[in-house]
């Protein structure tokens, strides 16, 4: 049976941002959704965005916002104006926002393909952009799923291997269909605070009949979510970032 899964993960707290990809979604119709973390820091709306994931009944891995919070001695990992953050983004959050995300999985299974933050097999903290292609063989060999993906880098790329050799590449165009025999790492980029010199919020959809993954660019207001972000009182740089 043919699905149509959409793929998104760094919202960010970032409530605009993820309202317009939800209206996006009305429009592509997937079969599910599915969020790859870091659905919380960053932006000035954790509460709004947790409520509306769990309305929607789009279920989350754990990312490494999440996790800082689930075991604040890691919060040492970030830089200041993160750490700084989360610390807001923990007075936002009512305690049952706050056991909602500190209670996802590292993990999920969807269709066959391995969902997780960082790198696979279950990472929160690593990025993908830290493989080395020395790499690729061992880390393929220790999980079976065909494709896999991930968020973290708040950047589209994509990592194929054909048992023998691997590539990395970035999106050049808003579609990649992947090759049947090899296996894929997918970074879906980020809804909420993209990096990638284009400020629109990002999600993919996976078809998993044709093997195709579809980049979807979707506008927002970011001036208000810039706003907000101000007015709370978060580091400006969560801010200018947006632009």
């Amino acid at each position: 049976m043919t699905m149509n899964i959409a793929v998104l993960s760094d919202i960010h707290g970032n409530l605009e941002a993820f309202e317009a990809v939800l209206r996006d979604l009305k429009n592509t119709r997937p079969d599910a959704v599915v969020c790859l973390g870091d659905a919380v820091g960053y932006g000035p709306d954790p509460e709004a965005v947790v409520q509306l994931l769990q309305s929607h009944g789009i279920p989350s891995v754990l990312g490494n916002h999440e996790w800082a919070l689930k075991h604040p001695d890691h919060l040492e990992w970030f830089n200041p104006s993160a750490r700084r953050s989360l610390e807001l983004t923990q007075e936002l959050l009512s305690p049952e926002g706050l056991r909602t995300v500190t209670a996802w999985p590292k993990t999920l299974l969807v269709e066959g393909a391995l969902c997780v933050h960082g790198c696979p097999p279950d990472s929160v903290t690593r990025y993908l952009f830290e493989l080395s292609m020395e790499e690729l063989p061992e880390l393929f060999s220790i999980y079976e799923a065909p494709v896999c993906f991930v968020g973290h880098t708040h950047q589209l790329l994509w990592v194929r291997w054909d048992g023998d050799r691997g590539r990395v590449g970035r999106f050049q165009a808003d579609a990649l269909t992947m090759d049947p025999a090899a296996r894929y790492i997918i970074n879906v980029g980020s809804v909420g605070q993209p990096r990638d010199g284009d400020n629109r919020a990002k999600y993919v959809l996976w078809n998993t009949e044709s093997s195709t993954i579809l980049v979807r660019r979707v506008s927002y207001e970011i001036a208000k979510t810039v706003e907000k972000i101000l007015a709370l009182g978060f580091p400006r740089i969560n801010a200018d970032r947006l632009w």
